[in-house]
């Protein structure tokens, strides 16, 4: 093979799907040929090959803002249950916000999240 044809191969190789497929057609129309399988061999339609497309999935962060002092042992007991972390590491915790509690995780999940600090006190935003 010669250098010209190592080179344009090299760069056919670097195409994605929908590259290929506009080639395809421009050599089609350009030198009025037909690319399509013949020989019983059969190609499904590009639609047939990928999945719908799904929307992305959101993830949001459930972040403690402020913690009221008269309001910190229930926050913190709260904080416990959601994090699993022990006494210390969830004092600790509580007392250097802003912290995120909570994070990647679904809406309907983070919502909960601050509504359970909420309800003892605590001022919490989702992100």
């Amino acid at each position: 093979m010669s250098a010209k044809t190592i080179d344009i191969l090299a760069q056919l190789k670097s195409l994605n799907l929908w590259e290929t497929a506009e080639l395809v057609k421009q050599i089609e129309a350009t030198f009025d040929v037909d690319a399509s399988a013949r020989k019983g061999i059969y190609i499904p339609p590009i639609i047939d090959i990928f999945p719908p497309h799904e929307p992305e999935f959101k993830t949001f962060d459930v972040v403690l803002e402020e913690v009221p002092t008269d309001k910190k042992i229930a926050i913190l007991k709260v904080v416990r249950e959601l994090t699993g972390l022990g006494l210390k590491e969830a004092k600790d915790f509580v007392e250097s916000v802003p912290q995120e509690v909570k994070s990647a995780i679904a809406l309907p999940d983070a919502e909960d999240i601050k509504r359970q600090l909420e309800s003892v006190g605590a001022k919490v935003s989702v992100k």
